[in-house]
């Protein structure tokens, strides 16, 4: 199951969850009734049914508002510029993220912790995200759903693991 969420004028979706996601709900700060006729609800099934057909919606169709930092807002960014079927590193995000902050250097960590908090997921495509070693980590939605997702988008999983089982997919 999927549950979405809007801000109160319907038009822009502030969060995309399935059931059991690690942190459901929590960048909605006001109480969230339930309302399927929403505007925006219509479009966002319409780029599912889409995505999960196989075809590669262009996230621009839809107006996302998730609410976070500056700091995650700017690493959710990042996230829509992955292509499908791509996969980069937590590392790759935090150097553009030091480019854009003017730093040296930019914590892997903090970027995971901005990848990990997405309120919008599969849109904004935090499942494209793994370690430095290939593996397969961080996936607020379990990391089987990570697995199943990239799978859908046709990305080369021959490099990448799941920790723990210690083998390739």
């Amino acid at each position: 199951m999927i549950t979405l969420a809007c801000g109160e004028s319907g038009s822009s979706l502030a969060g995309l969850w399935l059931e059991g996601q690690k942190y459901f709900g929590g960048s909605i700060r006001e109480d969230m009734t339930e309302n399927n006729r929403q505007p925006v609800f219509d479009a966002v099934k319409s780029w599912l049914d889409r995505y999960f057909a196989g075809r590669k919606p262009d996230i621009s169709e839809l107006s996302l508002a998730p609410a976070g930092s500056k700091f995650r807002q700017e690493v959710w960014r990042i996230l829509c510029e992955i292509p499908y079927g791509e996969v980069v590193t937590y590392g790759s995000i935090a150097k553009r993220m030091a480019e854009k902050m003017g730093r040296e250097a930019m914590s892997s960590q903090a970027v995971g912790g901005a990848v990990s908090h997405n309120p919008i997921s599969i849109i904004i495509p935090c499942h494209r995200v793994a370690g430095a070693d290939g593996s397969l980590t961080g996936y607020a939605g379990g990391i089987q759903t990570k697995v199943k997702l990239l799978e859908l988008e046709g990305a080369d999983l021959s490099r990448l693991y799941v920790p723990g089982k210690g083998s390739a997919l």
